[in-house]
């Protein structure tokens, strides 16, 4: 019963990690650590194991969020999620889609580590706010009033318009399309005339430091990637974090995972994760669950 407990809510636990942590590779060490706490623990005490677990998991990723701080502080250029492949059902589930996307972790980032915490379990995983209180250490007035100035400083800054799958999925095919010929005329295009795009080498890949703006810029950067060597360009359309997206390889090699924020039928964000470390979840998906 003790595993099966802990098997049954992992895919949920691992999202709940994911989300505060924007880190696959931290979000399972979280869990691993989280596992380690519950075997310890008289199960027969424990009501409900699913809020249980949850409210561990969140202590252990407050934990591990905070100590990161510093390292992301002196991350070099601009710092973006893991992605993690995904398959398209998540996409079913709009809201967990939408929360777990390149874009939206990107805005959570900008949250304090409680704010971001307290967010993710009332907003996505809709968890009472008594709950969420024992889970970060707050009283339920205080983790009310978190909850409203969090969902303030998120609503500022996420992307407003949603469009369907099959207009993501069709704009993404003829980006990629435009990014294997290297045409610039063609980028430019599919891309809206203030689209901006952010670059994650992390020290270890060639990345541009701070967001590149507008379409005559961002598109002479991508064009050139495809000058490296012509026919050693290939994208290919994957589902990333709940939505179509691509992977770039340039001679077999150096990979890029890409993420695309889609509005009227243009492109207006591009995130391109280079760093090597963040692009090992790329070859088999994951399960998200809330």
């Amino acid at each position: 019963m003790t595993e099966n407990a802990f098997v049954a809510h992992r895919s949920l636990l691992f999202t709940v990690a994911y989300e505060m942590l924007g880190s696959a590779a931290d979000a399972e060490d979280v869990v691993q650590e989280s596992w380690l706490r519950w075997v310890d623990v008289d199960h027969s005490q424990v009501r409900d194991p699913r809020a249980y677990l949850v409210r561990v998991v969140t202590r252990q990723a407050l934990n591990r969020l905070r100590s990161l701080s510093r390292s992301r502080e002196e991350y070099v250029g601009e710092w973006l999620p893991e992605p993690v492949l995904t398959s398209p059902d998540v996409a079913d589930d709009v809201e967990l889609a939408e929360s777990v996307s390149i874009a939206m972790l990107t805005v959570l980032e900008t949250l304090g580590p409680t704010e971001r915490a307290v967010f993710v379990l009332r907003e996505v995983f809709e968890m009472p706010y008594d709950e969420i209180a024992g889970a970060v250490g707050k009283s339920a007035t205080a983790v009310r009033q978190i909850a409203r100035r969090a969902r303030e400083h998120v609503a500022a800054r996420r992307p407003r318009v949603q469009v369907s799958r099959s207009e993501q999925q069709a704009v993404v095919e003829r980006f990629l399309a435009s990014l294997r010929t290297g045409r610039l005329q063609d980028l430019m295009e599919v891309m809206a005339p203030d689209v901006v795009l952010i670059a994650d080498g992390g020290g270890l890949a060639a990345a541009a430091l701070a967001p590149i703006h507008g379409v005559e810029q961002v598109a002479k950067v991508l064009a050139r990637a495809n000058r490296v060597e012509a026919t050693a360009l290939d994208a290919t359309a994957v589902w990333l974090n709940g939505a179509p997206a691509g992977r770039i390889e340039i001679d077999g090699e150096s990979v890029t995972a890409l993420s695309l924020v889609v509005e009227n039928g243009q492109v207006t964000r591009v995130y391109l994760v280079r760093n090597p470390r963040k692009l090992t979840r790329l070859d088999a998906s994951v399960e998200l669950a809330r």
